[in-house]
């Protein structure tokens, strides 16, 4: 008898582990690295005087990128965004680029492998459009972005 309980109750458990969980890529993120890959050519981005933020909901993504100079140094000038639909299979992600400050970059998709590792998103794969030329990998590296608001002081009950 006690063998068939610990067979249900391992069957139980069993049956609530969900093996095929996708990571959970909602929310806010800072790119902190961002590797280029050109045939044997390596570029590791220079990331200190800009700021670039992906923001995920549950089915659309956008990045925002721009220098912390607010544009008032010319050669150091640079902002680019961009945003559309996504599709998250496991580790498999998929943007769909509606959006882009850079018109013939919209219309394409691009396949990435997701990893989540507590707070750090790693975003790696192939940006290929043939028609610009653009064949490469990316790797990029986010972490998450704490929830940085204040609580409403003034929403506290009277009574």
């Amino acid at each position: 008898m006690k063998t068939l309980y610990l067979i249900i109750l391992t069957l139980i458990v069993a049956s609530c582990i969900d093996i095929h969980q996708e990571p959970n890529i909602q929310g806010t993120w800072e790119l902190i690295s961002a590797t280029t890959i050109k045939e044997d050519t390596v570029i590791e981005q220079d990331l200190s005087g800009k700021r670039m933020i992906k923001i995920i909901n549950s089915d659309h993504f956008a990045f925002l990128n721009h220098d912390k100079h607010k544009g008032t140094k010319d050669s150091l000038a640079h902002f680019v965004a961009g945003g559309g639909t996504y599709t998250l299979n496991g580790r498999k992600y998929k943007e769909s680029l509606e959006y882009c400050n850079f018109r013939q970059w919209e219309g394409n998709d691009f396949t990435f492998k997701v990893t989540l590792l507590k707070d750090t998103l790693i975003q790696e794969g192939q940006e290929e459009i043939k028609e610009l030329n653009v064949n490469h990998k990316i790797i990029e590296k986010y972490v998450r972005v704490k929830n940085r608001r204040t609580a409403n002081v003034y929403a506290l009950p009277l009574m």
